[in-house]
């Protein structure tokens, strides 16, 4: 299993777009006093890490996701009418349906799904 790490800059707005949005859980988080935020979120197979630390990666990654239910997630998501993301969802050139969602520091996750 590969489990990407993207950047973040505040809690609050990573909760409102993983958790609220997407659907995520919040599996662990480690958190100091006077830190930042380390954490682990999921969404059945999918399993991402959010840091706060400015060492551990940049801002602006993307992470590819095979998919199951796409159309039907995609429908999911536009009804919860997040005002900061509005996902389109499209056919690829390798013959996929494909969504997708930046987060409110630029990381990209792309949803594929094939068949």
């Amino acid at each position: 299993m590969v489990k990407p790490v993207f950047r973040i800059f505040d809690y609050g707005k990573a909760v409102e777009f993983y958790i609220d949005w997407l659907g995520f859980k919040i599996d662990w988080e480690d958190r100091p006093k006077d830190a930042p935020v380390y954490m682990q979120i999921s969404r059945g197979d999918i399993v991402l890490h959010l840091t706060e630390h400015h060492g551990d990666c940049c801002p602006g990654s993307k992470a590819f996701v095979d998919f199951t239910g796409l159309k039907e997630y995609h429908g999911q998501l536009l009804a919860k009418g997040y005002k900061f993301n509005r996902p389109g969802i499209g056919k690829a050139p390798w013959e996929a349906m494909c969504m997708t969602v930046i987060d409110p520091f630029g990381n990209k996750i792309e949803l594929d799904e094939i068949g």
